[in-house]
C-alpha cells in the first residue's frame, strides 16, 4: 500500500517568513502534509504531481468576500468558489447578514444561520467560512452562542449604513436593515458590539485571539453630503465622480471613531477593512500609535491595488471607492513597508444587468457597487509586487497566514507538517490578459479586462483534492470552517 495519498515533486516552496524557496517534494496524507524533503520516492504515493520547478504557495485564505449578496447563495456559491480556485484560493472567508440582499431575511441568527449553512453545504468548490454583522439587538446576544456552537468568531460592523444602503441614499434604514421601528443602527449600536466581544475576550481566553471585530469605515453624513454636491455640481462623472462623493477623509474620520470606540470598550482585535488609499491607510496607521495595546490589523483589496480612477470604468465602482493613482502608489509602499497585514478580493459578483441600468450604461448614480475578482488575487498581487521587489514569502504573509491567524483558521496559511494540504502550483514565467470569459465566475464581465498579469496559478489542492486544474475543475468538496481551530501545526513557521 502507497506511503501517502500524494506526492508534489519538485515545487520551490513558499513558506511564509521564510528567506528562501528551496526545492522540495511535498507528501500528502489524509487530507495534511505529512512529509516536505527533499527527493521522496514516487512509488511512496498512490498519486505523484511533477512541480517542474513551479513555486507551491500555501492555500490562499481570500478573508474578505460576499458570495450570495446579489445572486441567491446556492447559484453563488458554485461559480464564485470556482474562481476563488482559479485564483489560487482554498479558504472563502464570506462576510454575511440579515437585511436586504443576502437571503433577505430579517430575524435572529438562531433561525436565520443555520438556513445559510445548509444552502451552503455541498455547494462550495473550497473551504469556506463566514463572518457575520450583528445587525439588530438580538444578534449581539447571540455573539456568544455564534461563537462556541457556530464556528462564528469574527463579526462586522457597516459603518456607513447609517442613513445609507449598498449603493445610495437608503429610503428607511429600518427596511433595508430590517430592524424594529424602536432600534437604530448608529454608534451606539457599535459600541455595543465591540463591549460584547470583548466580554467574550476575557469570557474565553482560550479564544480570545480569533475573536475580532472587523469594520467598514466610512461616515454617512460625510458620504450623504459630498453626493448631494457631486451630483448637483455635475463636472465630475463616473469613477472620479464617485471618489469625490465618498470622499477619503470620511474613511480617515471613521478609521478615528472606530478606533477610539475600540479604546473605549477594550475591544482588543480591530480589522479595518480595505482602506482604499493615503487618507485612510494614514489614519491607521496614526490610530495604531495612538493605542499601541490593540492589535489593529490593515486590509487592503487587489482592486485597490491594480486599478484607479483614470483606468477603470464604471463596472470598478465599489464602496469605498476606487481612488488616485497617488492612493495606489501610496498603498504599494505601505504593503512594502509592511503596513498592511492582509490582501483580499472583496469579491461581489454583480451581473451585468444588476450592476449598471442598461438604458445608461455610464451612469455611476446608476449602478450597483461591487465587482468580482478573486480569480485575479494571487496574480494580480504577484504580477505588481514582483516587479516592486516583493518577495513570494511576503505574499504567502499577506495572502495566506496572517488573515488565517486572525480569524482562528489554525490549519491553513503555511506549508507545514500537520497542517491541512492546501497548495497552489503557480507559474512565475507565465502572462496572460485578463478576460472576463475566461473565469467561471457568473458575472460575465471584469474591470480588469485586458490587464497583462505577470505568473498564473495551474493547480490548486484543497485538503489534497485537485479542485483546478489548468482551466477544469473537481467536485464541489469545499468544507464549513469551523471556527477557531484550535490544533496548530506541528511545524511552526520557518
Amino acid at each position: 500500500m502507497p506511503v501517502y495519498d500524494l506526492i508534489i515533486r519538485g515545487a520551490r516552496v513558499v513558506r511564509p517568513h521564510a528567506a528562501e524557496t528551496p526545492v522540495m517534494d511535498i507528501a500528502v496524507k489524509d487530507g495534511r502534509f505529512a512529509v516536505i524533503a527533499p527527493h521522496l520516492p514516487a512509488y511512496d504515493a498512490a498519486r505523484v504531481v511533477e512541480a517542474g520547478g513551479r513555486l507551491a504557495f500555501p492555500g490562499l485564505v481570500d478573508a474578505h468576500m460576499h458570495v450570495g449578496i446579489y445572486t441567491p447563495l446556492a447559484q453563488d456559491a458554485p461559480t464564485e468558489s470556482r474562481a476563488a480556485a482559479m485564483g489560487g484560493v482554498t479558504s472563502a472567508l464570506t462576510y454575511f447578514r440579515t437585511g436586504q440582499y443576502y437571503l433577505n431575511k430579517g430575524g435572529s441568527y438562531a433561525d436565520f444561520y443555520p438556513e445559510v449553512l445548509a444552502i451552503s453545504d455541498g455547494r462550495y468548490h473550497v473551504d469556506y467560512g463566514y463572518h457575520l454583522a450583528p445587525i439588530s439587538r438580538r444578534h449581539i446576544g447571540e455573539m456568544e452562542d455564534l461563537l462556541l456552537h457556530q464556528g462564528v468568531s469574527s463579526f462586522k460592523i457597516f459603518m456607513f449604513y447609517g442613513g445609507y444602503g449598498l449603493h445610495g441614499k437608503s429610503g428607511s434604514q429600518r427596511d433595508f436593515l430590517m430592524i424594529d421601528d424602536d432600534e437604530r443602527y448608529d454608534f451606539a449600536h457599535f459600541e455595543f458590539i465591540m463591549r460584547e466581544a470583548s466580554r467574550l475576550m476575557q469570557r474565553y481566553p482560550h479564544l480570545a485571539d480569533s475573536i475580532s471585530v472587523s469594520l467598514h469605515c466610512e461616515i454617512a453624513d460625510i458620504l450623504n453630503a459630498y453626493t448631494d454636491m457631486v451630483q448637483k455640481d455635475g463636472r465630475l462623472s463616473g469613477l472620479h465622480a464617485y471618489s469625490a462623493a465618498r470622499p477619503p477623509h470620511s474613511e480617515g474620520l471613521a478609521v478615528w471613531i472606530a478606533s477610539y470606540l475600540a479604546y473605549e470598550t477594550d475591544c482588543l482585535n480591530i480589522n479595518l477593512l480595505h482602506l482604499s488609499g493615503r487618507k485612510a491607510l494614514s489614519a491607521a496607521l496614526m490610530m495604531q500609535q495612538m493605542f499601541p495595546h490593540i492589535h489593529f490589523r490593515r486590509e487592503i483589496t487587489v482592486g485597490h491595488l491594480l486599478l484607479d480612477v483614470d483606468r477603470a470604468n464604471v463596472y470598478a465602482k465599489v464602496n469605498p471607492p476606487i481612488r488616485t493613482r497617488e492612493d495606489v502608489e501610496f498603498l504599494w509602499d505601505a504593503v512594502l513597508k509592511r503596513q498592511v497585514d492582509w490582501i483580499v478580493s472583496d469579491h461581489a459578483c454583480c451581473s451585468r444587468e444588476m450592476k449598471v441600468n442598461l438604458l445608461e450604461p455610464d451612469n455611476i448614480w446608476q449602478a450597483k457597487s461591487g465587482f468580482g475578482g478573486t480569480e485575479y488575487l494571487l496574480s494580480g498581487v504577484y504580477s505588481e509586487g514582483h516587479r516592486r521587489g516583493m518577495t513570494p514569502n511576503h505574499m504567502a504573509e499577506l495572502l495566506c497566514w496572517n488573515p488565517a491567524q486572525r480569524y482562528g483558521l489554525r490549519q491553513k496559511g503555511d506549508i507545514a507538517v500537520g497542517l491541512d494540504a492546501d497548495v497552489v502550483l503557480f507559474d512565475p514565467h507565465e502572462t496572460f490578459t485578463v478576460r472576463a470569459a475566461d473565469s467561471p465566475s457568473g458575472q460575465g464581465y471584469t474591470p480588469f479586462e485586458g490587464l497583462e498579469l505577470a505568473g498564473r496559478v495551474k493547480q490548486t489542492f484543497v485538503r489534497g483534492h485537485l479542485v483546478y486544474d489548468n482551466g477544469s475543475f473537481g467536485p464541489p468538496i469545499g468544507q464549513y470552517l469551523r471556527r477557531p481551530q484550535l490544533v496548530a501545526a506541528a511545524t511552526a513557521p520557518a
